[in-house]
């Protein structure tokens, strides 16, 4: 087996060891007794880690990032910190190794037409989209090109997908509670903060919405409403699939999200629209 690469240094602002698992305690809420426990090391262990005061082991920081849940780049990070090589590659979708993984997500995105399906990272970047996703888009937004790749500023900032939502209330509150979750459970992901503070500066953006709420999480089935230019209307539910067991930090951070009618009026536009004709 070829030794793995290292990947570039990660941006964490030159935090320390200590600093890094003190965040990740913090967010998955557990006391260090607790994350000890987890880990299968003493507690008096865990607490010299955090102070500075031990030098843990590779085996002992792959032991505590289990425990914490930490996604692979964390856990690249987490590593760094310590004084150790990462571990885990990132490989770019078109690169040889990865060959196999492309030609899977390229045959999902094909199966699903005449209905959109997207590859999104885990910053909500649309890497990838069917044909059916670009009509779709096409059709609602009038031919306008949208201004952007981003799921979450395509749908917060101002222009004509935003003004194609039927339900804009609804999808962008649930948006903004998995990107606040996010931001919760990755607290060294300092772009996906910066993406939240974006969103909510957006013109008429709810004030409620600039603070958590705690006691509502994200929806486990959100429906969205695109109007149809002719008075009509696209509903779509949509589900997410994502990689089993990844051991690249690409593939642990993509998604891909089908929809699927919710009536069959917009299976028939859907179909009429991949056949060349005017939904």
């Amino acid at each position: 087996m070829s030794k793995p690469q290292p990947l570039p240094a990660p941006s964490l602002s030159g935090a320390s060891l200590g600093v890094m698992l003190r965040e990740w305690r913090a967010a998955r809420r557990l006391s260090q007794l607790d994350l000890a426990l987890d880990s299968e090391i003493s507690a008096r262990h865990l607490s010299y880690i955090e102070t500075g005061k031990a030098q843990p082991s590779r085996e002992v920081l792959m032991r505590l990032a289990d425990a914490l849940e930490m996604p692979l780049r964390e856990r690249n990070a987490l590593l760094v910190a310590g004084g150790f090589a990462p571990i885990f590659r990132e490989t770019g979708l078109g690169t040889p190794k990865l060959v196999g993984m492309k030609q899977a997500i390229e045959a999902i995105l094909a199966q699903q037409e005449p209905y959109p399906a997207f590859v999104l990272d885990r910053r909500w970047n649309i890497v990838q989209a069917n044909g059916a996703a670009a009509r779709v888009n096409q059709c609602v937004m009038r031919g306008a090109v949208p201004e952007h790749d981003n799921m979450i500023r395509l749908l917060f900032a101002p222009g004509p997908f935003r003004d194609a939502v039927g339900n804009w209330h609804e999808i962008a509150g649930d948006l903004l509670r998995h990107l606040y979750q996010e931001v919760a459970m990755n607290p060294a992901d300092r772009a996906a903060k910066a993406l939240l503070d974006e969103c909510l500066r957006f013109p008429d953006v709810p004030a409620s919405w600039r603070f958590r709420d705690l006691s509502a999480g994200p929806s486990p089935m959100v429906t969205t409403v695109l109007r149809h230019p002719d008075g009509g209307r696209f509903q779509f539910f949509s589900t997410i699939t994502s990689f089993a067991t990844p051991y690249d930090v690409t593939l642990d951070e993509l998604r891909i999200e089908c929809c699927f009618p919710l009536d069959e009026g917009t299976a028939d536009m859907c179909r009429a629209l991949a056949a060349g004709i005017r939904a």
